[in-house]
């Protein structure tokens, strides 16, 4: 594995509610230097949930993507908020979001966002045995709730408004673990 570059030095360009723009000089171990800049969210993390409303559906959410400017198919997730640990987020963005909570929780992956320009990610989790229960959200409008065949995901991959990457990648991850590929861990 190559040596990481030396960060010669850091500073902030700019900062919105949301995120922080980085700027940072690197040397690389060949001499080469380059001014990086990247995201840098604010927070504790995030979580993606794959709910399993039963052994054979799962829930997506149909929500508005500022960024797309378009409504979107996609899985629930959320911010940790301070204080939160992974399982307690889990629980509480699926009763804002779906109107259920969960028993049983298993961590499958965290993932990079896009490792170039942005330092978060979100972790990745499976969630079973849930339970109707509903806290209020924080969203602009009523999300909707998609119950999708588990035996239909192939074609949710090609449906025209499921485009959020991180989503695809976290139900190929959790197909992986539930035909028994992949590991997950219990939380």
């Amino acid at each position: 594995m190559p040596k990481k570059p030396e960060i010669l030095h850091r500073s902030m360009v700019a900062q919105s509610r949301l995120f922080r723009i980085e700027s940072f000089d690197l040397r690389f171990s060949n001499g080469v230097e380059r001014t990086y800049e990247r995201l840098v969210p604010g927070g504790t993390g995030a979580v993606m949930m794959v709910a399993l409303l039963d052994n054979e559906h799962l829930a997506l959410i149909r929500e508005y993507g500022g960024g797309i400017e378009d409504y979107t198919l996609t899985l629930p997730k959320g911010a940790i908020d301070l204080g939160e640990t992974m399982r307690d987020a889990c629980n509480r963005e699926l009763q804002e979001e779906i109107g259920f909570a969960a028993r049983e929780f298993i961590h499958l992956k965290k993932m990079s966002l896009s490792p170039s320009y942005m330092s978060g990610g979100i972790d990745v989790v499976l969630v079973r045995d849930l339970y109707p229960s509903q806290l209020e959200g924080d969203e602009p409008e009523p999300l909707e709730l998609v119950k999708w065949p588990l035996a239909k995901i192939h074609e949710l991959y090609a449906h025209q408004d499921c485009t959020e990457g991180r989503a695809i990648a976290a139900l190929a991850v959790a197909q992986e673990y539930l035909a028994g590929r992949y590991p997950g861990t219990p939380l």
